[in-house]
């Protein structure tokens, strides 16, 4: 038997068997006697079946993957429950931030009004001192031309005086001629008095400008004198806000050039007549004079003080003084502060001065010295990127680099120093002074 014969056999044994299991089929339906039949042929049997088979696996499909799908959406349901936790608590961050973030900007507002006020009020000093010298100028000019009228009335008393001597002569040689002169002795005795009632206005008039002129002394006394208290008021805060940052002051001041220091006041009370008025009053506007100097050499001090903090919202992360190291949690020695903040925070210069390092430098990572003069230096480490140059000179709140990461550092921060004459101090003290100034202005 050849292939073809047996797929034929196979075939047709195939034929038989759906030709037994689905043979024609009639249903009888007998009604009121009537009889009536319907046939199922072989073709709808099978199609009936075909529909039967494929709705059957349909069901069992669908039904499969309901159940799977029920299990996907409650995996799905579980992830979106844990990624709402997740946005909740990412919220609460957010919102924490930001308020330490209005908390940060308030505080800058307020110290932009305060040193806003500051200057406002050196603009009113100086033009205060303006007024006070133009004042002093100008009684300068009234007490010369006092002087001058003083001398001419002098000069003219001088002149009456020889005239009455004169006229006293001219009667003493015409005794002799009584009868004569009568009437010359009437007009020079009328002339005298007349002479004596000048004398006398003139002496009034000597001594009203004796009086101005001590008025307008006392005046200025007064004047000068309340410059000098309040400068030397001006002074002493600036020393407590030195003393704040825990400097000594003496060596502060050895350390800065043009400094006057302030001279010690007091004694008895005496009275000066108003020809000493000049000496005391030019000893007063000396006096006032140095206090100037030295407040305004304070003054330029203190601009140059970083009295600021090298960035704008920040967290103390480490203080000043003993601590554990991050790397080895042994007991160490932190010379400076450990301000954080995200990664690329902008860092600024807290005072100006001239950059004298700019680079790498060992465990600082890319490093940042600024100095400032009178013997005060900054320094940055750790920063993510350098934005000044050696030798470059910088302003208050110039931006000169960025947090990071360099160097021996466990995470993104700005490792801050302040030094003084080589030895480190603790910066904190510093931005607390620059708080101080601030309040107090």
């Amino acid at each position: 038997m050849n292939e073809w014969d047996e797929q034929e056999s196979v075939w047709q044994r195939f034929r038989r068997f759906i030709n037994r299991t689905f043979p024609e089929r009639q249903i009888h339906l007998r009604t009121r006697g009537r009889i009536r039949f319907f046939r199922i042929p072989q073709a709808l049997q099978l199609g009936t079946l075909a529909a039967a088979i494929i709705t059957s696996s349909w069901f069992g499909y669908s039904t499969f993957s309901y159940i799977e799908h029920d299990e996907i959406v409650v995996a799905k349901d579980s992830q979106i429950a844990d990624a709402r936790r997740a946005y909740d608590d990412l919220l609460s961050d957010v919102t924490a931030y930001q308020r330490r973030f209005a908390e940060l900007t308030r505080e800058l507002e307020d110290n932009h009004n305060l040193m806003l006020s500051l200057v406002e009020r050196n603009a009113t000093l100086q033009r205060n001192l303006t007024t006070v010298e133009r004042r002093l100028e100008s009684t300068e000019t009234e007490r010369g031309s006092v002087a001058n009228a003083r001398e001419r009335l002098k000069d003219k008393l001088a002149h009456l005086e020889g005239e009455m001597h004169s006229l006293s002569n001219k009667n003493f040689s015409l005794r002799d001629n009584l009868n004569n002169v009568e009437t010359d002795l009437q007009t020079v005795l009328r002339e005298r008095d007349a002479a004596r009632e000048l004398s006398n206005i003139l002496d009034a008039q000597v001594a009203a400008l004796k009086g101005s002129l001590n008025n307008l002394q006392i005046a200025q006394d007064k004047a000068v004198d309340t410059m000098t208290e309040r400068t030397a008021n001006y002074i002493g805060s600036l020393e407590k806000v030195v003393e704040i940052t825990g400097i000594d002051i003496e060596k502060l001041l050895a350390s800065s050039d043009n400094i006057v220091q302030r001279e010690g006041q007091g004694g008895p009370f005496i009275p000066v007549n108003p020809d000493e008025a000049g000496g005391v009053l030019g000893k007063k506007l000396i006096r006032l004079e140095e206090h100037l100097g030295q407040w305004e050499s304070m003054q330029e001090l203190m601009s140059r003080m970083p009295l600021a903090a090298p960035m704008k919202a920040y967290s103390i992360t480490s203080s000043f003084g003993k601590r554990r190291d991050p790397v080895n949690k042994r007991w160490s020695a932190h010379y400076g502060l450990d301000f954080g903040g995200p990664i690329r925070s902008p860092i600024y210069a807290p005072a100006p001065g001239v950059v004298k390092q700019a680079g790498t430098k060992g465990r600082y990572g890319r490093f940042i010295e600024i100095d400032h003069g009178s013997g005060i230096k900054t320094r940055y480490g750790h920063l993510n990127r350098i934005l000044v140059k050696r030798g470059e000179k910088v302003e208050f709140g110039q931006k000169i680099g960025q947090l990071g990461n360099s160097g021996r550092s466990t995470g993104p921060h700005l490792h801050y120093e302040v030094i003084f004459n080589g030895k480190p101090k603790d910066p904190m003290r510093f931005i607390k002074a620059g708080r101080h100034v601030f309040q107090k202005q």
